[in-house]
């Protein structure tokens, strides 16, 4: 069970992120690694916090958000930034179901990707910068860990989107509740190293990820990985908009 457990956060490791990871891994089971995408949360997390308290040490607040940002783009290799560029193509641009999943199937990036990605990223740093400096790095870890629980709630829901084969075949899960619990714990741990009524962030994300299923299941009857990308990004910046708000509370 250990090493069956190890086995899989390096499989989820390698596959959602771009950091060294052992070799000969067992791909045929890449779909169980998603239950640890709140821990993966933790790796990207933690980079950025790195980051940001040490170039905060040398750089105004603002450029260490921004190298902040660029370090979890960087260990990522912009993965969920992908996907939810290509939603925002699809969806934008297409009107039916096969339409929307041919774009989002186009590697190019279109208008509406491009400005959904830049509307997004300066709405995370106009947001970091309006925070208390030293909450940051624990603000990143538990952002990044909170946002990659909320994809697993639309791989338990709704069914994968593509009925052709596809090559994100082997990604596909529905996660048991006892797999959503436990993921559940993982990603709401870093709440306890903030203010109490921050736990009540897991409403609006809650109701953003029950808008976004809704929604992907009317145009498309269900979900992709870029829909599940593009949830884990929206419920990032959701977070860091709702810490922001709260903060004006304490």
């Amino acid at each position: 069970m250990i090493n069956h457990s190890f086995t899989s956060f390096w499989l989820a490791l390698s596959f959602y992120t771009r950091l060294p990871c052992p070799k000969n891994l067992d791909y045929s089971q890449l779909h169980r690694a998603a239950i640890y995408l709140p821990l993966i949360g933790y790796v990207v997390g933690g980079a950025s916090a790195i980051v940001f308290y040490f170039a905060q040490f040398f750089w105004s607040q603002t450029v260490a958000i921004l190298l902040a940002l660029i370090a979890g783009i960087l260990v990522t290799g912009a993965f969920h930034e992908d996907g939810f560029a290509d939603v925002c193509d699809g969806f934008g641009g297409g009107y039916e179901k096969e339409r929307i999943l041919q774009i989002m199937k186009d590697s190019a990036i279109g208008v509406y990707g491009a400005l959904g990605l830049g509307l997004l990223m300066a709405l995370k740093i106009t947001t970091l910068v309006s925070l208390p400096l030293e909450k940051l790095p624990i603000i990143f870890i538990s952002a990044h860990s909170l946002s990659r629980l909320m994809p697993l709630f639309l791989m338990r829901f709704y069914d994968y989107a593509r009925l052709e084969n596809s090559k994100v075949q082997n990604a596909i899960f529905k996660p048991t509740h006892g797999e959503l619990c436990f993921a559940l714990i993982c990603a709401t741990l870093p709440l306890f190293f903030l203010p109490a009524i921050f736990w009540f962030l897991l409403l609006p994300l809650g109701f953003a990820t029950l808008f976004l299923g809704r929604y992907f299941y009317q145009k498309i009857g269900g979900y992709t990985g870029d829909c599940l990308g593009a949830t884990q990004q929206i419920n990032e910046t959701i977070f860091y908009l709702s810490v922001s708000a709260l903060w004006k509370f304490i």
